[in-house]
């Protein structure tokens, strides 16, 4: 192995990274990279079975085959040109940085405070032999493994996490779908503003001086006791077009007899009941009224206005605490422990009057209407005319949230729900989720919404435990 061009960086991958994103070896610019073969070893057990994590290793042995064929050893051992990122895995784009292998014997400079062979070690010691051979070299570790990460700073090497996976630097800069408005706007925007109504519905069109960016379908509220609430059709930098919004916490426009309890609320059912809005992210702490809102809207929109035919319900299947293993019985029946919220959100939406029977009559329509899948089999399928509800959106990855939604057919509307600060899929952070992925890509989009909603509504003691414990 030659030296880094100077200005370049050496980044040693650890097999983590590659699990996580097999298309990390080229989202490194000009710099270069280097595989132990221990990280190979390591991709070599792990390309066995159907998991995502096992497809990600196929799918970056292949990128490695493309790259090392037709090489010789000499090509090799000075190190493989490595494609641009932004023209993808293609071995003919123009190269940025190179790709190195371990190709020979390293010393073992690791101190005795790191006793044993374990494969952690072993890549902590070829960063080592690294340092010590390029002294003028940057080389930096990248791992997904925080406790790598913290070893490597106790031996003095430069660790860093994989960030091109990150959707945001901060989640505070995650998009919460409604901006605060001043309570002079109407005064400024006096002139030159159009009001009119259409199929019952009020709009407001706001000419110059610009109200300021926004986004399309962003909720927009002024506080106070003349409350004004509006969510955004169209904007270009000569107007603004506004909707006023729906009233849905008064009980005459109750959504199959779901009134919303708060402003955010509100927001949520104005979006889920738009048939112009094929796509709809909720996020939000338990007892928010997440999947009770976007249920209550798809039995409506479903049973009352017929504008789909069923409803899907989906959610990925990770445990909490240790698996309860084996689940007998068909696709739909090995998913019913898994949709506890399905269950207990029915019902509350069937409390109807009738006594048991007309109770029983309900669950059965209702349960003809409404199909448990599980994301397993997602792949390939096309959903026409569908009213699909994922739950705990925030444990898929991009890969993943993206396999769902591309499902989508012709008249088909997706309503993703989540809690990001409830992960409990190894890896996958409150920026690195599929969920905040997709509302961070789709807020550009017309025929999107996105909602954050702040207040727990389940119950009081809900509530206090939410603050207290």
């Amino acid at each position: 192995m030659n030296a880094s061009h100077p200005g370049r960086r050496l980044f040693i991958l650890d097999t983590n990274v590659l699990m996580h994103d097999p298309t990390a070896i080229f989202r490194f610019h000009e710099h270069d990279i280097f595989l132990p073969m221990k990280v190979l070893e390591e991709l070599d057990q792990g390309k066995k079975g159907m998991s995502e994590v096992a497809r990600n290793v196929r799918q970056a042995s292949r990128f490695l085959d493309d790259l090392i064929a037709g090489a010789r050893k000499q090509e090799i051992d000075a190190g493989l040109p490595l494609p641009a990122p932004n023209n993808g895995p293609s071995i003919n784009s123009t190269s940025h940085g190179r790709l190195f292998f371990q190709t020979e014997t390293l010393p073992k400079l690791l101190p005795g405070s790191l006793p044993g062979n374990t494969p952690d070690n072993n890549i902590l010691g070829t960063a080592l032999a690294l340092q010590e051979k390029f002294p003028d070299s940057n080389v930096t570790l990248v791992s997904k493994d925080i406790n790598l990460r913290i070893k490597a700073a106790l031996i003095g090497i430069s660790a860093e996490d994989y960030y091109n996976d990150q959707a945001l630097e901060d989640v505070s800069l995650l998009y919460s779908g409604e901006e605060s408005i001043a309570g002079d706007f109407w005064e400024r925007h006096s002139t030159g503003t159009d009001v009119w109504q259409q199929d019952g519905r009020t709009f407001y069109r706001i000419k110059s001086p610009r109200p300021g960016h926004c986004y399309p379908n962003e909720c927009l509220f002024i506080a106070g006791k003349q409350s004004f609430e509006a969510i955004v059709k169209r904007q270009d930098s000569e107007e603004i077009i506004i909707e006023l919004c729906r009233d849905y916490r008064d009980h005459k426009h109750a959504v199959w007899g779901i009134s919303a309890r708060n402003r955010e609320q509100n927001f949520a059912l104005n979006m889920l009941m738009d048939p112009d809005i094929d796509f709809v992210t909720l996020l939000g702490t338990a007892g928010t009224g997440k999947t009770l809102l976007a249920l209550a809207a798809g039995l409506a929109q479903t049973l009352d206005r017929n504008l789909y035919r069923d409803i899907i319900m989906t959610r990925v299947t990770v445990p909490v605490g240790e698996d309860i293993g084996f689940l007998p019985g068909s696709e739909e029946e090995k998913m019913t422990p898994w949709m506890g919220a399905l269950m207990d959100n029915l019902e509350v939406l069937t409390q109807t009057e009738g006594g048991e029977w007309a109770r029983a009559a309900t669950d059965d329509l209702l349960r003809s209407r409404i199909h448990i899948h599980s994301l397993n089999f997602m792949r390939g399928r096309t959903f026409l005319n569908k009213y699909i509800i994922l739950d705990e959106a925030q444990n898929l990855t991009p890969k993943q949230i993206k396999t769902l939604i591309t499902r989508a057919g012709p008249g088909t509307k997706i309503v993703c729900l989540g809690n990001i600060a409830q992960i409990d899929t190894p890896y996958l952070t409150e920026i690195t989720s599929g969920l905040t992925y997709a509302v961070d890509r789709f807020k550009h989009w017309e025929h999107s919404g996105h909602i954050t909603l702040l207040r727990g509504e389940r119950s009081r003691l809900a509530d206090f435990a939410s603050d207290a414990l």
